[in-house]
C-alpha cells in the first residue's frame, strides 16, 4: 500500500512549481492570446457598429430623398393640374370672346342692313310720291282743264305728297 500512497502523495515543491507554472501560463495566455483576440473582437464590433450606423444614415438619407422626390412629384402634379385648369379657363374666355365678337359683328351687319332697308324704303317712298305727284298733276290737269298757276300747282303737289306720306 505504500506504493499506492507514494503515487497519491503530494510533493510540496512539485505542487508549488505546478501552480506557479499554471499562473505563468495563464498570464502568458492572457497577455499574448486573449488581449489580441479581445482587441480584434473589439475592432470588429466597432467596425460592425460603424457599418450599422452608416447603413442607418444611408437609409435615413434615402428616406429623405424619397420624401423630397414624392414632394417634388406632388408639386409637379399640382402644377400640371393648375396649368391645365388655366389653359381651360383661357380657352373658355377666348371662346366667349370669339362668340361675343361674332354676335357683335352679326348685330352690326343686321343694323347696317336695317339702315339700308330704311334708306331704300324712304327712297322708294320718295320715288313713289314723285310718280304719284306727276300722275296726279296729269289727272288733275285733264279733269279741271283749266290753267293752274305754278305756285298753286306746287302747293297741291306738296299737300298730296304729305297726305300720301301720312297714309303710308
Amino acid at each position: 500500500m505504500q506504493e499506492t500512497q507514494s503515487l497519491v502523495t503530494i510533493i510540496p515543491w512539485t505542487f508549488i512549481a505546478q501552480i506557479l507554472n499554471l499562473f505563468i501560463q495563464m498570464y502568458l495566455i492572457k497577455k499574448f492570446l486573449f488581449k489580441p483576440i479581445n482587441k480584434l473582437l473589439s475592432k470588429r464590433a466597432q467596425l460592425a457598429d460603424k457599418e450599422i450606423k452608416d447603413a442607418e444614415a444611408a437609409k435615413s438619407e434615402a428616406d429623405g430623398l424619397k420624401q423630397q422626390y414624392e414632394e417634388g412629384l406632388a408639386k409637379a402634379q399640382a402644377q400640371a393640374t393648375q396649368i391645365v385648369q388655366d389653359a381651360q379657363k383661357t380657352a373658355q374666355i377666348r371662346a366667349e370672346e370669339v362668340v361675343k365678337e361674332a354676335q357683335d359683328h352679326a348685330a352690326a351687319i343686321k343694323a347696317q342692313a336695317q339702315a339700308d332697308i330704311e334708306q331704300e324704303k324712304k327712297k322708294a317712298v320718295n320715288e313713289a310720291k314723285n310718280q304719284i305727284g306727276g300722275l296726279a298733276m296729269d289727272i288733275a290737269g285733264k279733269v279741271v282743264e283749266k290753267e293752274i298757276r305754278e305756285e298753286d300747282h306746287k302747293k297741291l303737289i306738296d299737300e298730296f305728297i304729305e297726305n300720301v306720306g301720312d297714309a303710308s
